[in-house]
């Protein structure tokens, strides 16, 4: 499709998502899906890889030619050498969630242009959600306008967080969790880094922060900035890698609360 405005990208990659959404309700309901481990800690289903492919399809039919980036695609080679329009899917966020039939579920469809974010959708099929957004469109919910939450002070910030499949690397996260568990509200953990990062965006998360990979992000971070948060790494990017493809030590908060989130979250490492 040559000349396709934001808008028309946003559109088709919504109708995607809903598309692939039902998928994922029919897999659960007939419950006849597959289980392996990746690399002997992650889980992925057969689900996972018949989403994508259906994800892949439609977009090779919409936008033939354009670039893909997704968990069930080989992604190293994409990250070094970003093409110029991306796609990031991910075609299940949360297939813990999704295999042991909890509602935190997601498909996350992102669109990058020459490094930055452009267009975001993540649809939750459980919940009824779809969160989308669109550089300078702004962000919605089920086609209502939405906006981040008006938290102000740490001791009113309820925090979003995830860990690791390898277990051997969570134990270093503890003295931040410890920090977000001391000064903060609370501490949730719902199993898809996507949606957390949507809970943001429409206030019903204060803060957020994890490392993760693109895929689990990159429409989110659009939908969060679109909608009014502030998004950013609690490190340097490499000057190599756009930023908005940079999935380590992310953070996304009410505007209000980034500086010291990020402040409490430093001091907790050292």
């Amino acid at each position: 499709m040559a000349n396709v405005t934001l808008e028309q990208r946003l559109a088709l990659a919504v109708r995607i998502a809903e598309e692939a959404g039902q998928m994922i309700r029919d897999a659960r309901e007939q419950q006849t899906f597959s289980q392996r481990l990746k690399a002997g800690i992650e889980l992925v289903t057969d689900v996972d890889v018949a989403v994508d492919q259906l994800i892949g399809q439609r977009l090779e039919e919409h936008f033939p030619g354009e670039a893909r980036l997704s968990e069930e695609l080989s992604p190293e080679e994409a990250l070094r050498n970003p093409a110029e329009q991306l796609w990031v899917v991910d075609p299940i966020d949360g297939t813990v969630n999704f295999a042991q039939g909890l509602r935190h579920v997601a498909v996350s469809i992102g669109w990058i242009e020459q490094g930055v974010g452009k267009v975001g959708v993540v649809h939750a099929p459980f919940l009824n959600d779809t969160f989308s957004a669109a550089q300078g469109l702004g962000a919605f919910c089920n086609q209502q306008p939405i906006t981040p939450s008006n938290a102000d002070a740490l001791e009113s910030t309820l925090v979003g967080t995830g860990f690791p499949y390898d277990k051997a690397a969570r134990k270093q996260l503890l003295p931040r969790l410890e920090a977000a568990l001391t000064h903060c509200q609370d501490v949730r953990r719902n199993g898809s880094a996507a949606l957390d990062i949507c809970d943001v965006a429409c206030g019903r998360l204060d803060a957020y922060y994890e490392t993760v990979s693109p895929w689990d992000f990159v429409a989110g971070w659009v939908i969060a900035r679109e909608a009014g948060a502030k998004v950013g790494h609690l490190i340097d990017v490499p000057a190599d890698v756009p930023a908005d493809l940079f999935p380590e030590q992310l953070l996304a908060t009410t505007p209000k609360v980034y500086d010291a989130m990020a402040a409490m979250l430093k001091q907790a490492d050292r």
